[in-house]
Protein backbone atom coordinates (compact mmCIF):
# COMPACT_ATOMS: atom_id res chain seq x y z
CA UNK A 1 0.00 0.00 0.00
CA UNK A 2 1.48 3.21 -1.00
CA UNK A 3 0.26 6.52 0.96
CA UNK A 4 0.21 9.87 -0.08
CA UNK A 5 3.52 11.26 1.07
CA UNK A 6 1.31 14.47 3.13
CA UNK A 7 -0.18 11.52 5.07
CA UNK A 8 3.24 9.62 5.67
CA UNK A 9 4.84 12.92 6.89
CA UNK A 10 2.43 13.38 9.13
CA UNK A 11 2.41 10.49 10.44
CA UNK A 12 6.50 11.42 11.24
CA UNK A 13 5.87 14.14 12.78
CA UNK A 14 3.24 12.79 15.31
CA UNK A 15 6.12 9.74 15.87
CA UNK A 16 8.75 12.10 16.83
CA UNK A 17 6.11 14.48 18.98
CA UNK A 18 5.07 11.23 20.87
CA UNK A 19 8.28 10.18 21.32
CA UNK A 20 9.84 13.49 22.73
CA UNK A 21 6.50 13.28 24.86
CA UNK A 22 7.20 10.11 26.21
CA UNK A 23 10.80 11.41 26.63
CA UNK A 24 9.85 14.37 28.80
CA UNK A 25 7.79 12.61 30.61
CA UNK A 26 9.98 9.90 32.05
CA UNK A 27 12.46 12.29 32.88
CA UNK A 28 9.76 14.43 35.05
CA UNK A 29 9.08 10.90 36.60
CA UNK A 30 12.65 10.10 37.18
CA UNK A 31 13.66 13.33 38.44
CA UNK A 32 10.29 12.90 40.93
CA UNK A 33 11.08 9.76 42.41
CA UNK A 34 14.26 11.31 42.71
CA UNK A 35 13.02 14.08 44.85
CA UNK A 36 11.01 11.29 46.87
CA UNK A 37 13.41 8.91 47.88
CA UNK A 38 15.97 12.15 49.17
CA UNK A 39 14.27 14.25 50.47
CA UNK A 40 16.18 18.16 52.21
CA UNK A 41 16.74 16.74 55.63
CA UNK A 42 18.89 19.98 56.11
CA UNK A 43 18.51 23.36 55.27
CA UNK A 44 20.93 25.11 53.25
CA UNK A 45 23.14 27.62 55.58
CA UNK A 46 21.86 31.14 55.88
CA UNK A 47 23.82 33.76 54.61
CA UNK A 48 24.97 34.80 57.94
CA UNK A 49 25.83 31.84 59.23
CA UNK A 50 28.14 31.89 56.01
CA UNK A 51 29.65 35.25 56.92
CA UNK A 52 30.61 34.01 60.48
CA UNK A 53 32.08 30.71 59.19
CA UNK A 54 33.83 32.98 56.40
CA UNK A 55 35.31 35.60 59.40
CA UNK A 56 36.54 32.85 61.65
CA UNK A 57 38.40 30.74 58.81
CA UNK A 58 39.71 34.92 57.71
CA UNK A 59 41.02 35.06 61.63
CA UNK A 60 42.60 31.56 61.91
CA UNK A 61 44.58 32.28 58.64
CA UNK A 62 45.75 35.38 60.25
CA UNK A 63 47.08 33.84 62.95
CA UNK A 64 48.60 31.20 61.29
CA UNK A 65 50.64 33.33 58.87
CA UNK A 66 51.92 34.85 62.10
CA UNK A 67 53.16 31.65 63.28
CA UNK A 68 54.60 31.28 59.70
CA UNK A 69 56.46 34.57 60.14
CA UNK A 70 57.75 33.51 63.38
CA UNK A 71 58.85 30.31 62.04
CA UNK A 72 60.63 32.14 59.19
CA UNK A 73 62.67 34.80 61.80
CA UNK A 74 63.01 32.06 63.71
CA UNK A 75 64.58 29.35 60.39
CA UNK A 76 66.77 32.44 59.60
CA UNK A 77 68.53 32.74 63.28
CA UNK A 78 69.13 29.00 62.99
CA UNK A 79 70.48 29.35 59.81
CA UNK A 80 72.77 32.33 60.99
CA UNK A 81 73.53 29.99 64.58
CA UNK A 82 74.59 26.70 61.79
CA UNK A 83 76.41 29.21 59.57
CA UNK A 84 78.79 30.27 63.17
CA UNK A 85 78.79 27.14 63.58
CA UNK A 86 80.10 25.67 60.49
CA UNK A 87 82.75 28.50 60.73
CA UNK A 88 84.00 27.64 64.20
CA UNK A 89 84.44 23.87 63.42
CA UNK A 90 86.63 25.05 60.48
CA UNK A 91 88.61 27.21 62.57
CA UNK A 92 88.47 24.44 65.31
CA UNK A 93 90.13 21.84 62.64
CA UNK A 94 92.33 23.93 61.67
CA UNK A 95 93.89 24.71 65.23
CA UNK A 96 93.79 21.25 65.87
CA UNK A 97 95.19 20.32 62.94
CA UNK A 98 98.13 23.05 64.29
CA UNK A 99 98.40 21.30 67.68
CA UNK A 100 98.64 17.67 66.06
CA UNK A 101 101.84 18.90 64.72
CA UNK A 102 103.15 20.86 67.23
CA UNK A 103 102.71 17.90 69.49
CA UNK A 104 104.49 15.74 67.02
CA UNK A 105 107.55 18.25 67.19
CA UNK A 106 107.24 18.23 70.64
CA UNK A 107 107.11 14.26 71.12
CA UNK A 108 110.50 14.23 68.91
CA UNK A 109 112.42 16.52 71.01
CA UNK A 110 111.42 15.31 73.83
CA UNK A 111 112.61 12.07 72.66
CA UNK A 112 115.64 13.51 71.55
CA UNK A 113 115.58 14.99 74.95
CA UNK A 114 115.48 11.52 76.65
CA UNK A 115 118.05 10.07 74.65
CA UNK A 116 120.59 12.34 75.29
CA UNK A 117 119.69 12.70 78.98
CA UNK A 118 120.04 8.64 78.69
CA UNK A 119 123.46 8.78 76.96
CA UNK A 120 124.68 11.57 79.38
CA UNK A 121 123.79 9.44 82.34
CA UNK A 122 125.44 6.05 80.87
CA UNK A 123 128.54 8.33 80.60
CA UNK A 124 128.54 9.43 84.37
CA UNK A 125 127.75 6.04 85.54
CA UNK A 126 130.58 4.84 83.84
CA UNK A 127 132.75 7.65 84.76
CA UNK A 128 131.77 7.19 88.42
CA UNK A 129 131.95 3.20 88.12
CA UNK A 130 136.06 3.71 86.90
CA UNK A 131 135.32 1.42 84.15
CA UNK A 132 137.46 1.34 81.07
CA UNK A 133 135.69 4.48 79.09
CA UNK A 134 137.15 6.34 76.13
CA UNK A 135 137.83 9.34 77.23
CA UNK A 136 138.13 12.04 74.57
CA UNK A 137 142.10 12.57 73.61
CA UNK A 138 143.29 16.11 75.15
CA UNK A 139 143.64 18.83 72.78
CA UNK A 140 147.16 18.96 71.73
CA UNK A 141 149.45 21.97 72.64
CA UNK A 142 150.26 23.92 69.85
CA UNK A 143 153.75 23.88 68.55
CA UNK A 144 155.89 26.84 69.08
CA UNK A 145 157.85 27.74 66.24
CA UNK A 146 161.10 29.45 67.25
CA UNK A 147 161.10 31.46 63.82
CA UNK A 148 157.50 32.88 64.25
CA UNK A 149 157.96 35.89 66.67
CA UNK A 150 154.92 35.63 69.36
CA UNK A 151 155.31 39.55 70.05
CA UNK A 152 157.76 38.73 73.02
Amino acid sequence: MKLHPYVRRSLVLVGVVASLTVGAASIRAAAAWTAASAPLAVSPASAESLAARLADEQARSAALQGQLDSLAGGTTDLSAAMDAARSRITTDTATAATLRARLAAAKARLAALEKTIATARAAAAARGSGGSVSRPAATPRPVVDPEVDNGG
